[in-house]
């Protein structure tokens, strides 16, 4: 405890450090997942894709990062087993962003597309069973976690291949794919821009002081799809296409609208990476934080303060490049 309160802003300023150190590993390996699809396919240059990787991840890290960031600040061990061993907490949330960030790096070096939450959590485990008891681990919720490791593949091949599977029917096997490409493509703007903007009013805006209803969150929502979904429709009527072409040369022309939509899907991704992924670099900042600032006392404070986003949010994008 004495250590906590002669040393403690020196281990908040290096709990900072090792914290941007992990949150750059995690824009250094984990920006192919926003972007790989929409280089590969050429909608987008690299020098695009890390420009709107950098607004987006930022975006999504600061506005919508504190949610995720309570399961991993708190979710993984039990805090309460630590309240006549605080500097423990302190020490070892210090030492698993160190140990991951580390891994992280060496990844990256080797170009390895590793998980940043499989290494955060398993140094949280590690740090807790190995150096406390293995008591102090929460193994109810990691197994939560770790079954939704299984569950959020599923869940999302399952959400692709009915998008895959409508956009077949609806575009590729008509006999205009680009008129019905034209047609259908700004309604997947449409929904794509719903998701982004609802899931920013919802789970951001509160870290800035908005607390929106859930019947306006939904109608904010919408307008902000609507705009998105017009702008589309506006870049795609400026594209040039050879409509007296053959039905062959329609589908080249048809990933054309497809590019459009591309970039729009690229930045939804980024935006749910920067919001999902940034608590693996600030959750455990933000228990040091919190130990540190309420005297060494365990759990005396659950907010998370607004430098400690920004701080995951700017090692994000200080990694892209």
């Amino acid at each position: 405890m004495d250590i906590l309160l002669t040393h403690g802003p020196m281990l908040v300023i290096i709990a900072g450090l090792v914290g941007f150190f992990m949150a750059w590993g995690i824009g250094a390996n984990d920006v192919a997942n926003a972007m790989g699809t929409s280089v590969g396919s050429k909608a987008l240059t690299i020098k695009q894709a890390i420009i709107i990787a950098m607004v987006f991840e930022f975006a999504g890290a600061y506005l919508a990062g504190g949610e995720v960031t309570s399961t991993i600040r708190k979710g993984i061990i039990d805090p309460g087993l630590f309240v006549d061993i605080p500097e423990l907490l302190v020490f070892g949330m210090i030492s698993a962003l160190f140990a991951a960030a580390t891994w992280l790096l060496i990844a990256s070096i080797l170009g390895w597309p590793v998980s940043t939450t499989h290494s955060i959590v398993g140094a949280i485990i590690g740090f807790a069973a190995i150096g406390v008891s293995p008591d102090t681990v929460a193994w109810a919720k990691v197994g939560g976690i770790v079954g939704s490791w299984v569950i959020t593949p599923l869940i999302s091949g399952i959400i692709a291949f009915i998008i895959f599977n409508s956009a077949q029917k609806l575009i590729f096997d008509t006999d205009k794919p680009l008129e019905q490409a034209k047609r259908y493509v700004p309604i997947y703007m449409f929904l794509a821009g719903f998701v982004l903007a609802l899931v920013t009013i919802k789970k951001g805006l509160k870290h800035i002081g908005l607390d929106i209803g859930n019947a306006d969150s939904f109608i904010y929502a919408t307008i902000v799809a609507v705009i998105v979904a017009i702008i589309g429709k506006i870049f795609i009527s400026r594209l040039k296409f050879d409509e007296s072409a053959a039905k062959k040369t329609h589908y080249a022309n048809v990933e054309k609208v497809f590019a459009v939509l591309m970039i729009v899907t690229a930045c939804a991704m980024a935006f749910a990476h920067g919001s999902n992924d940034i608590a693996n670099a600030i959750g455990p900042l933000a228990a040091v934080v919190n130990v540190i600032d309420g005297g060494g006392i365990v759990g005396s404070k659950s907010s998370i303060p607004s430098w400690v986003l920004l701080l995951g949010a700017a090692g994000i994008v200080a990694g892209l490049p």
